[in-house]
């Protein structure tokens, strides 16, 4: 199974046999024996295209990364048992919230549980929950919005979005910005899902429809366009200081009245228990989320947050 896997991953049986050490034809001949034994064809091989999955092997990819992660953990806990976690973790991350989240968990988690090798990935809400179910990340680091079925969510905590204004703008001098406000101004809108639907949601539900000057899957280029007077925006993390990469000043007001809610989460595969380096995990992301002195600030402006995931591990 190790063998189709990495295959799959490399395209090439020789790929295969360079990263595991061993001969191209072990690694040929445990394919075969592992579809002998299931019945079904899972590579395609042509010299000149290299391997490609069969419709059977798409379907087995993700189930073989699981089984493998578990085989894994089995063997780590049978040899750690009472002792410290062991073995590789590999987490995913919200890519506007990775330089936000990432390096402090990054750093305590590997002084917590140093025999914990912890990796991660990042990218948006809709490939994150793919790698999720490909097996690629045992847990990710999201928001709650338009999470798919067969995924599940834990909140951690829950964050508000914020008017992001230039010192120019004819709305800077004002505290709190009611969003019907903002209607007729140019917008830079940060289009990496699910923020542009968001964002658009927020605006539409107070009767505006936004007019999008410039969009950018960019946080920092969002903030330097709207420092250079191009328009406001609409975010939800904030950086210590409010300036953009240029040095210019930015400006941040909060939005006048009720608007909807975040949140910032935990999320697993539905069909898989999470392992015990996935669970110490999510219990480390609470305590230090809680303790975080940009998670403190956060819940005063966002409000608190909650504890929680997950009660069930495997051993």
């Amino acid at each position: 199974m190790d063998y189709f896997v990495t295959a799959a991953e490399t395209g090439t049986m020789t790929g295969a046999a360079q990263r595991l050490y061993v001969s191209q034809s072990a690694v040929s001949a445990g394919i075969g024996e592992l579809e002998h034994q299931l019945g079904v064809q899972l590579l395609i091989r042509a010299k000149a295209k290299g391997l490609t999955l069969t419709t059977a092997g798409h379907r087995f990819l993700p189930e073989a990364r699981a089984l493998l992660t578990r085989s894994e953990e089995i063997q780590v806990g049978m040899r750690e048992v009472g002792q410290t976690l062991a073995g590789r973790l590999v987490i995913g991350c919200f890519t506007t919230l990775a330089p936000f989240l990432l390096p402090r968990l990054l750093e305590e988690f590997r002084t917590a549980h140093p025999k914990v090798t912890l990796d991660f990935v990042e990218g948006s809400l809709n490939e994150l929950q793919d790698l999720l179910r490909e097996g690629k990340c045992e847990v990710a680091m999201l928001y709650g919005f338009d999470v798919q079925s067969g995924i599940d969510f834990e909140e951690l905590r829950t964050v508000e979005p914020y008017v992001l204004l230039p010192p120019g703008h004819p709305l800077a001098e004002t505290a709190e910005i009611r969003l019907p406000d903002l209607d007729g101004h140019d917008m830079i809108m940060l289009d990496v899902p699910p923020s542009l639907r968001y964002f658009t949601d927020i605006l539409r539900c107070a009767g505006v429809i936004p007019k999008i000057r410039y969009r950018t899957e960019s946080f920092e280029l969002v903030r330097s366009l709207v420092a250079r007077g191009a328009g406001y925006s609409l975010l939800l993390q904030r950086p210590a200081q409010d300036v953009s990469y240029e040095g210019r000043r930015l400006q941040v007001r909060r939005i006048a009245g009720d608007v909807d809610r975040l949140s910032v989460g935990l999320a697993r595969p539905s069909s898989s228990r999470p392992t015990r380096r996935a669970a110490a995990f999510a219990a480390f992301c609470h305590a230090q989320m809680e303790h975080h002195p940009a998670a403190e600030q956060g819940a005063r402006r966002y409000g608190p947050m909650n504890p929680g995931f997950p009660a069930a591990v495997s051993s």
